[in-house]
Parts: structure tokens; C-alpha cells; sequence
């Protein structure tokens, strides 16, 4: 893999360490790997070996990302923030854990929002969108230890020519005010930290999470169609979250809470 493009210099490991990895910090390790099949794999098997939360790993490419319902996630070398996590939320009930699911496209959000002034908004259940272009894609695994290993893949200079789909879009496409990776990736961490931290001190009340997303959603009171996991399709409109972070859609044969599912926008209801 060739890694020549000068505009897309390497994560700065050190720098990145420096700014995160410090007495007190919530981050305990940072490692940047030129080329890994799939960050979150290297996580979960640090996490298997008894890795304590805290970690994370980066990578300037990865030859079989993956995205939700099995999809696969290919940018250019370097054109990309490609990093996953290790949580381990013990003290929170497992009936809570799926707004991990929710609370770290928050953090990416309004981590893009903040240092790149782009109007990031989140679509349930966990993708990073600008009007309606997807800008990041996060991949929640839970595993057992107990543990969650977030994925997170965010475009960054992803240029028009090279975008997998129409609907895919960059900070770079978006005319962000910056496009360094290491700026984006320590805002995100920290946004990260921050918002995990006081989820788990509220032991997972949805009442941390709720209000900034309702505030930062896509999703709610937007028509929808939702393709479910059995392969079925609905329609409705987003209303709202429920108590676990289920999407609630009215249909016409009323209130459907979704645990799952592929959404489209149809239009502003």
C-alpha cells in the first residue's frame, strides 16, 4: 500500500500521546498502526487478553473495515480518521449499554461541530451526517469481559472522485476549516471521554444522553423508511427515543419501537 500522497501527511503518534495519553486522563494508550485488516479487531482482542478501558488504536488504512449490518468500510490511505476504543461500562446495567450506540456519534458530532465548524448532525442509530451526506460511520461491538470496542470512520479529505457513493461526503467536500487529522482526532477523543464519563457517573441515565441528541438529530420528525433486520420495510415518522434508545416511528398502525434498522430521510414531516 502506498502511502506518497504529501497532502495527506501521517498521524503524529507522539504529538497524539502528548495531548491524550496523561496523568489523570480517561485515554491510557494510543497506538497508530500503518495498515490493519480492522482496528476494532485489534481492540477486542486486547480487550479478550484483559486490556483495561482506555485504549485506543488508529490506522492510516484498513483492508476490511467494516460497518453495520455487515457492510464494508475502504477509503484512501491517509484520507480518513480510522480509530476504534475500549469501554468497559461494569458499573452500568446491560440494559443500558445500547446508548453507548448513540453517545459516540454525539461525541464525534460535536466534535466535528467544534474544531472544523461543520453542522454535523447524528441519524439513528449511530451515523455522523451533513444535510443528509454521511460523514462518519460508527460500529459498536459488544464483546464478552464484559467490554464494547467502539469503531469510528470518519472521511476526512476524501476527495469527490473518490467517494464510494453518492451520498458519502467529507470535511474536506464540506469546506471544513481544518483537515488535520490529529486536531479532529484528539477533539473527538476528548468530546468522547467527557460524555462517556458522565453517562457511566449517572450509571447510563438516558437523561445524559437525550437532550443533546434530540438537539443534534437528523432522524426526529423526519419521515422515514425504515428496512428492519428480517428484511421487511415500514413507514413513518421519527418521533423520538425510547427509554433504551429504541427509534420510535408512527406508522399508520401506530407507535413502532425500532431496536433496529436500516433508515432512509424521505422528507422533513
Amino acid at each position: 500500500m502506498s502511502f506518497s500522497d504529501l497532502e495527506r501527511p501521517p498521524l503524529d503518534e507522539k504529538f497524539l500521546r502528548g495531548r491524550l495519553v496523561r496523568p489523570g486522563s480517561f485515554w491510557t494508550q494510543l497506538d497508530v498502526v500503518a495498515e490493519t485488516p480492522s482496528t476494532n479487531a485489534v481492540v477486542a482482542a486486547a480487550a479478550a487478553g484483559g486490556q483495561p478501558e482506555g485504549l485506543v488504536v488508529a490506522a492510516e488504512y484498513q483492508s476490511s473495515g467494516r460497518g453495520r449490518l455487515g457492510r464494508t468500510w475502504t477509503t484512501p490511505p491517509r484520507s480518513a480518521l480510522l480509530m476504534s476504543a475500549l469501554l468497559r461500562p461494569t458499573s452500568v446495567d446491560a440494559a443500558r449499554w445500547p446508548w453507548l450506540g448513540l453517545l459516540v456519534p454525539l461525541a464525534v458530532a460535536a466534535a466535528v461541530r467544534r474544531v472544523a465548524e461543520v453542522p454535523a448532525q447524528v441519524k439513528w442509530p449511530n451515523d455522523v451526517l451533513v444535510e443528509n451526506r454521511k460523514l462518519a460511520g460508527i460500529l459498536l461491538e459488544r464483546i464478552e469481559g464484559p467490554a464494547a470496542v467502539v469503531g469510528i470512520g470518519l472521511n476526512v479529505t476524501l476527495r469527490e472522485a473518490e467517494k464510494p457513493h453518492e451520498a458519502a461526503t467529507s470535511l474536506a467536500l464540506e469546506h471544513a476549516i481544518t483537515t488535520d487529522r490529529a486536531t479532529i482526532m484528539a477533539a473527538v477523543l476528548r468530546e468522547l471521554a467527557s460524555r462517556y464519563q458522565s453517562w457511566v457517573n449517572a450509571d447510563g441515565d438516558p437523561a445524559v444522553v437525550l437532550p443533546e441528541y434530540r438537539e443534534l438529530s437528523a432522524t426526529l420528525g423526519q419521515a422515514v423508511r425504515v428496512e428492519l433486520p428480517d428484511g421487511a420495510f415500514l413507514e413513518g415518522t421519527a418521533r423520538d427515543l425510547a427509554d433504551d434508545g429504541r427509534l420510535i416511528v408512527d406508522t399508520a398502525d401506530g407507535p413502532r419501537p425500532l431496536a433496529a434498522g436500516d433508515v432512509t430521510h424521505l422528507r422533513r414531516a
